[in-house]
């Protein structure tokens, strides 16, 4: 029963790393960038949008889900360190719930809110836009390679075992 549920978590949490890593890559690499090219009103609505939509969507299970897997991950690792493939499962838990759900909770997160606060058309949300625009896609960036280097852990792992 252990090495079902062990192997269940590892085979769910590199696929939800996977799946996250990829959407993260697309706002990295083409969806903020168009965002910012765009007008800052239209931007700024266009990103308040896709937050607004974003919690109430299947992405909201994944990213939860995929967060509490690697964290039991990590202490089921911890439990059993001496079996193949225990380090690559504490890494991968460790790598993915600091890069990228702490990261998204302390860095994107309070950004979103900020964003979300600000008037759109007016002169005084330019800067705050520039700044969003490099902050949350620099983080972004940090979120796509935890995810990643998650989820090749978790094969890892896998293959150890």
């Amino acid at each position: 029963m252990r090495q079902i549920l062990t192997s269940g978590l590892l085979w769910f949490s590199a696929l939800g790393c996977g799946l996250l890593a990829g959407l993260y890559f697309a706002f990295s690499a083409f969806v903020m960038t168009a965002l910012g090219r765009i007008d800052q009103a239209a931007g700024i609505s266009a990103m308040n949008a896709i937050n607004g939509d974003i919690v109430r969507s299947p992405f909201m299970p994944v990213f939860l889900g995929t967060t509490l897997s690697c964290a039991v991950l990590i202490v089921l690792g911890g439990l059993r360190w001496q079996e193949p493939g225990a380090a690559a499962m504490i890494g991968g838990g460790i790598v993915y719930v600091v890069g990228m759900f702490i990261v998204t909770i302390i860095c994107n997160v309070p950004l979103n809110d900020q964003l979300a606060a600000a008037d759109p058309a007016s002169a005084a949300a330019a800067p705050l836009w520039a700044r969003y625009l490099a902050d949350w896609t620099f983080w972004n960036h940090v979120r796509t390679v935890a995810s990643l280097a998650a989820t090749a852990l978790f094969i890892a792992a896998i293959a150890a075992r």
